[in-house]
């Protein structure tokens, strides 16, 4: 095991709380990975920062109004609403920007066997709405909500959805009853290949033991993951794309 495998376990010995940030997976190609170990060898902060910092491109804000800032919040072992607030903060800060003009947010986790109904969505909700009127997000939206589910949301939100994912791969063609009812409220149906679960408590464990493995990585509980992209509005060309996530220590 190298110097860096056993700084970064001392670290994580002693934090609380792990935030990843890849950068723009873009710059990757011409980077070496690196998760960056100590400022100091006695410094053992509570919260844990790892980025592959050379990747990081923040949004120049000269350049601001011609890009489109998108993001989808996958919710993976939280069941705190705050981890939406979260999220968007730690994407702004990344970025640079005051504000995301989307985010969607992807079907929270619920037990085997349990239909998705609008009580699992409304805290994640009303914490995207609460993000919408402190001007933090422009527009949200829903991720593979059927016909059913996308119209309770929408008559029981104050902040309606202006979009919803469909993966397509599930269904090859747009349900009718949805695209009737996406047209009559004028909710964009989008498409996307994201699977079920793009994340996991045992594969997160896993990665996390194959990259540091004298830790307790069991120990340790995903809670959200957030994918963003930057498009020139005016190319459709992707500047920039990236993930940020955050893990806590269980019982922490």
């Amino acid at each position: 095991m190298g110097t860096d495998s056993r700084a970064a376990g001392a670290l994580l010995a002693r934090a609380s709380t792990l935030h990843l940030q890849t950068g723009n997976l873009l710059n990757w190609g011409r980077l070496r990975k690196k998760c960056p170990s100590t400022h100091s060898e006695e410094e053992f902060p509570d919260v844990l920062e790892c980025t592959v910092s050379h990747a990081v491109e923040k949004i120049n804000p000269d350049e601001r109004e011609e890009m489109k800032v998108s993001a989808k919040l996958f919710i993976v072992g939280s069941n705190s609403s705050s981890s939406t607030r979260n999220a968007v903060d730690m994407a702004c800060s990344v970025l640079g920007v005051a504000q995301l003009d989307s985010v969607i947010i992807a079907s929270p986790p619920i037990e085997d066997g349990v239909n998705l109904s609008l009580e699992h969505l409304q805290p994640y909700w009303e914490e995207l709405e609460n993000l919408v009127q402190s001007k933090k997000i422009v527009a949200i939206g829903t991720s593979d909500l059927d016909k059913t589910q996308l119209e309770q949301l929408y008559q029981w939100a104050q902040v309606k959805p202006n979009s919803n994912q469909v993966n397509l791969a599930s269904c090859c063609v747009m349900p009718p009853d949805l695209t009737a009812f996406a047209k009559q409220f004028d909710i964009q149906l989008l498409t996307h290949n994201d699977p079920k679960e793009l994340l996991s408590e045992a594969s997160f464990q896993e990665a996390l033991q194959e990259s540091i493995p004298d830790i307790q990585a069991h120990e340790w509980v995903p809670l959200w993951l957030l994918r963003y992209s930057v498009i020139v509005k005016s190319r459709g060309i992707i500047k920039s794309k990236g993930y940020i996530l955050q893990a806590k220590r269980r019982g922490s």
